[in-house]
């Protein structure tokens, strides 16, 4: 259904939530008697915000009436500016587009409009099939719009709705990005200053960064600001032979992100390491380093690292958000039960307790997040690490320097004499570490340490291979603790389905004999929220190992694997299977995610 483009205002789209059933019409008169405050209100901030702008800001309705906060009347929820779009797109005939930066082609965008008129009318190329151009706008209603660009871009030309927030924030990412990469590749051509190291780094706003002339700092704030965005936990930048790459892992999954020419990949590499205070001038050997920084009032830390290859060098960042690595433990993914016999573990005075995972597993947030909650004014903590993943005030952290002869074990030896209370060891690879980790818990020190292994029993069998005796393992063992983490279904599109007869075998699930092997469960149909993955976020799966009387003494008699993990089930412990089908049965994550996690997929 098409309106004229002047009456495509606040009344009309209260009266739309209104027909929807959305908003009680008296709601709506009161609502309708704030637009005059908000919309000076936004004017005002957004005017703020970009003092470059020159000409005064636009307000949308569908912003001032998500300003105003109003809660559904269907289903309580809160009106925003995705759900007004959406109501929009409906009544206008036309699709809605959740705008994903991850699928956003800067090279379109640049070449197709220019950024005056991506921004005077609000418009952003999407995706491009042929001689057809899908853009977004946020006003379905202006056709003297669709037609200018169609003469502007000589396509033909497709509109999708999407909101003016997403559409306002790519267009300042994405030509911000394109402009700070090309204004460097012109730079390079005449030698770039770099200029100084400022150990603390202190980010500009986006909307600051567009009048910087110094292309390369502002392009590695692109990069940086873009990976706070999408919750990236690594930053990947590649030399290839003719260009460079930039990846992000997110949930676990890397995502190509950026394509950079190559002078501006090396320059890019260059300013990281500046930033982390490493060699620029050597690149032939690797280098460690880390960044300082903040994200809305809060503290982030980066930690760099750098690997020649074929073709330059690599730099992979890894983003460290306190929030999640210091997070309460009933957070990350614990069953109450097994959150108990974790809580049981930590309050001992003395022994050692292992975390056992391969890389990327969640290890250290898990212990992280221990250490935080053992931490107090009374308890001396102490850390060993290669490398220190996070500063915390809170904790002693010891870097190991093997070129200095600084390992684990020489550490540790010295770490005892500083009346620890609490010991976390990073990892225990060799045989020194691991007699020295039992050494402190036999003589009245609480020790953390992990060990790469797939299940929590065969973590026994690795302490013995590296010369640990079953008597020592048995009387210092307090509990070994096995995880791996899974990607958790989207709230937004969850479905409900039934396990086929080959999925429920592939799982290994016991059914009733005469049974019809019905077992519900859920999926992630894909929306915009979670780029239509169905998975968003992830949570952990934990085996979580006490070392009971029976356990310990069959420790005592080297037994096998087999049969510490049948003692253990039997005394109760919930192996990284069970728990890992007990949060698909729960809805939590999904059968792929689950086969995934336990090898099957």
């Amino acid at each position: 259904m098409s309106i004229r483009l002047e009456d495509y205002n606040v009344p009309f789209l209260l009266e739309l939530l209104v027909s929807g059933g959305l908003l009680v019409a008296r709601t709506a008169r009161a609502a309708a008697a704030k637009e005059h405050l908000l919309r000076g209100q936004i004017e005002r901030e957004e005017q703020s915000r970009n003092q470059s702008r020159k000409a005064r800001y636009s307000v949308s309705p569908a912003e001032i009436v998500a300003r105003m906060a109003l809660e559904s009347a269907r289903d309580k929820t809160l009106i925003d500016e995705d759900r007004l779009m959406q109501l929009i797109a409906a009544h206008a005939g036309v699709p809605y587009r959740k705008i994903d930066p991850l699928d956003l082609d800067a090279d379109l965008i640049a070449e197709t409009i220019t950024r005056p008129f991506s921004e005077r009318h609000v418009c952003l190329p999407v995706e491009r099939h042929g001689v057809r151009l899908v853009v977004a706008v946020d006003n379905p209603y202006d056709l003297g719009l669709q037609h200018v660009l169609r003469d502007v871009t000589q396509h033909d030309v497709e509109i999708v709705v999407s909101a003016k927030t997403d559409i306002l924030k790519s267009i300042t990412e994405t030509y911000g990005f394109k402009r700070a990469v090309r204004g460097a590749d012109q730079e390079l051509s005449r030698g770039t200053d770099f200029g100084n190291l400022e150990q603390f780094v202190k980010l500009q706003n986006v909307d600051e960064l567009d009048g910087n002339d110094k292309h390369v700092i502002n392009a590695v704030e692109y990069i940086f600001h873009y990976a706070f965005d999408q919750r990236a936990s690594d930053i990947h930048i590649e030399p290839k032979r003719e260009q460079g790459t930039i990846r992000m892992r997110i949930d676990g999954v890397l995502h190509d992100i950026y394509t950079l020419p190559r002078p501006v990949n090396l320059a890019v590499a260059s300013r990281i390491k500046m930033l982390a205070r490493m060699d620029i001038s050597e690149k032939r050997r690797p280098q460690d380093g880390r960044i300082k920084t903040e994200r809305g009032g809060k503290e982030i830390e980066l930690r760099v690292s750098t690997l020649p290859v074929a073709f330059g060098e690599k730099v992979v960042i890894r983003i460290f958000d306190p929030q999640v690595y210091l997070a309460d433990l009933s957070s990350v993914g614990f069953f109450p039960d097994d959150l108990a016999r974790w809580d049981e573990f930590i309050t001992r005075r003395n022994g050692l307790i292992l975390v056992t995972g391969p890389t990327g597993s969640g290890k250290t947030t898990t212990l992280y997040a221990t250490l935080h909650q053992c931490a107090s004014p009374r308890v001396n903590i102490t850390t060993i690490e290669d490398p220190i993943e996070l500063v915390v005030e809170d904790f002693n952290q010891v870097l190991v320097q093997p070129r200095i002869d600084v390992t684990f074990a020489r550490a540790l030896r010295t770490v005892l004499r500083q009346d620890p209370d609490i010991i976390m060891v990073g990892e225990i690879r060799d045989a020194e570490t691991a007699k020295m980790a039992t050494q402190a818990a036999l003589t009245g020190h609480l020790v953390f340490s992990t060990l790469h292994t797939n299940d929590a029993p065969s973590t026994i069998a690795r302490l013995v291979d590296l010369g640990v005796e079953p008597f020592k393992i048995a009387s210092t063992l307090v509990g070994i603790m096995a995880q791996r983490l899974v990607r958790t279904i989207c709230d937004e599109c969850r479905k409900e389905t039934v396990l086929t007869a080959d999925q429920i075998a592939v799982l290994d699930i016991d059914v009733p004999p005469g049974q019809s092997p019905r077992l519900p469960v859920q999926y992630g149909a894909g929306c915009v929220r979670c780029r239509g993955t169905g998975l968003y976020g992830r949570t952990g799966v934990f085996e979580v190992m006490p070392i009971t009387s029976s356990v310990r003494r069959l420790i005592k008699d080297g037994a096998t694997a087999e049969e510490l993990s049948t003692a253990a089930v039997s005394d109760g412990m919930r192996t990284l299977r069970q728990c890992a089908i007990r949060k698909m049965a729960q809805g939590v994550t999904s059968f792929e995610e689950v086969a995934y996690v336990l090898g099957e997929g």
